[in-house]
């Protein structure tokens, strides 16, 4: 297992104090709104990234928490490990990596006190002033850009005007970003691998890791990653905003999505109009989000407590989604009588329309038995995509039909199936074709998902089984076709 090489891709980043609009810059220059975005100071915690492709050049571009105390600037080691702290050494080793720097000011307020000790600390440094690019945003009218001259007074050369919101002037500056690359010798990706990236991205497996607040997500992502990517901490929505990692793992890439905890009480508290709580509610939804665009989702579980009825409600999203599932136990170091049958039938008792899905006990925190966790995943992602031929199905069928008559739903008359179809795979859909008037129980429908389960496989899948019905019958000639179809499928 190996994270994606990025190393032959430049790195840029944007910087500078809280609420002077990183996280829309971002997002304008992204092309997407993955940077979540209010005026709470301290909104971006995990730095977001993107890849950026611009006038056949290709640079990464991060996305910062906002700095509140410029001595993280200095060169020493940050042993805090409070939420704040761990966000500004995060910020600070982007810094020390970039090959450009996009200081951010804001034109609207003009130079504050923090504006001033950033820049004396960045022009100090022999790492950061040869790489910076002053950049005035929230400058939305002629008035404002004209007022931006101020900023020569930083010392960082000329402020260059933009407006984030609108996305005035950031065409030019990703026109500046690129000049800039190449005056400091820079290969701007001519091999294109930025693009590269983004297309591995997209078809790679998605997994979505979800769960409730403090069960152990970020930990996970971080114990599969190999590295301390994602900021952890104690205190609940840590993670806001949902942080893309894609690895390469036996020739298959996966993208991990961490994902805000979702708790019934943040849900609760995001009616009313705090923006605390609203923030919480957009955090939420965000990771739901992810659930819809997801081809496998991890449940993280606290093995430790009981499981909720906010976890259950998670699962009814997962396969309302049709999303697959793996439910992970997790802090099972923290379990002294490790039974794991006991536990099975606890979680299959807890979360019964789920008993599909594989349960995985794991130490997310100390690593122990988490690698296994994405062989688990390439074995449901084939799974997903089993096609079965109509022969094997017209056998199941006549199969199970002699081991269980059809029952009806309604009415006097027993239904009669004239074929079992895929509709669909990845995930599969199956059709049950029943005459015109015909109906048939619900209860035979699982019976024969679960039939199909035992037969064919379909390891951690959600598989949807739906009733067809033949087309009334209005003449001979519709009796004659019908009959003919039913030689054929014979």
């Amino acid at each position: 297992m190996n994270n994606i090489d990025e190393k032959k891709i430049n790195l840029v980043v944007i910087f500078g104090r809280t609420n002077v609009g990183k996280s829309t810059l971002f997002n304008t220059l992204s092309e997407k709104q993955s940077a979540l975005v209010s005026d709470i100071e301290g909104t971006t915690r995990d730095s977001n990234t993107e890849f950026i492709e611009w006038r056949k050049s290709s640079f990464k571009l991060i996305d910062t928490g906002g700095i509140m105390k410029v001595d993280f600037l200095k060169n020493k080691k940050i042993k805090e490990k409070d939420i704040d702290s761990q966000v500004q050494k995060q910020a600070r080793d982007y810094l020390n990596r970039a090959d450009l720097i996009l200081f951010l000011v804001d034109s609207k307020t003009g130079i504050l006190p923090d504006d001033k000790l950033i820049s004396e600390q960045l022009k100090k440094s022999e790492k950061y002033k040869d790489k910076i690019i002053l950049v005035a945003n929230k400058a939305d009218s002629p008035k404002i850009r004209m007022e931006t001259a101020e900023f020569h007074k930083l010392g960082l050369g000329k402020p260059f005007p933009i407006s984030a919101t609108t996305g005035s002037g950031t065409g030019d500056l990703l026109d500046l970003v690129v000049k800039k690359l190449k005056i400091k010798g820079k290969k701007t990706d001519p091999e294109n691998n930025a693009g590269k990236i983004k297309e591995k991205k997209k078809d790679a497996i998605q997994v979505s890791i979800i769960g409730k607040p403090n069960v152990g997500k970020s930990s996970l992502v971080n114990a599969l990653l190999g590295e301390n990517k994602i900021i952890v901490s104690e205190v609940a929505h840590t993670t806001r905003e949902p942080q893309d990692s894609l690895i390469k793992y036996k020739d298959h890439y996966i993208n991990l999505i961490d994902t805000a905890g979702i708790s019934k009480k943040g849900k609760k508290q995001a009616r009313h109009t705090k923006k605390r709580e609203t923030l919480e509610k957009f955090s939420i939804n965000k990771s739901l989000h992810t659930l819809r665009k997801a081809d496998i989702a991890l449940l993280v579980l606290d093995i430790d407590k009981k499981i909720t009825q906010q976890e259950s409600k998670l699962v009814e999203e997962i396969i309302k989604s049709k999303t697959s599932l793996i439910i992970i136990a997790n802090k099972w170091d923290l379990i002294e009588e490790k039974n794991r049958k006991y536990y099975i039938r606890e979680i299959n008792i807890a979360l019964p329309f789920c008993t599909w899905a594989p349960i995985h006990f794991s130490s997310a925190l100390s690593g122990k038995h988490t690698k296994k966790i994405l062989d688990i995943i390439l074995d449901i992602n084939k799974e997903r995509k089993t096609e079965i031929s109509p022969n094997a199905l017209h056998k199941f069928l006549k199969n199970i039909i002699k081991k269980h008559t059809p029952q009806k739903a309604k009415g006097t008359k027993y239904p009669y199936i004239y074929e079992l179809k895929q509709v669909e795979k990845d995930p599969p859909v199956f059709s049950v074709r029943i005459g015109a008037k015909d109906t048939l129980l619900e209860s035979y429908l699982r019976f024969i998902e679960n039939r199909l389960r035992e037969k064919f496989g379909f390891f951690g899948t959600p598989i949807t089984v739906y009733v067809e019905r033949n087309k009334a019958i209005h003449g001979k000639h519709d009796l004659e076709k019908l009959q003919n179809n039913e030689e054929n499928n014979s």
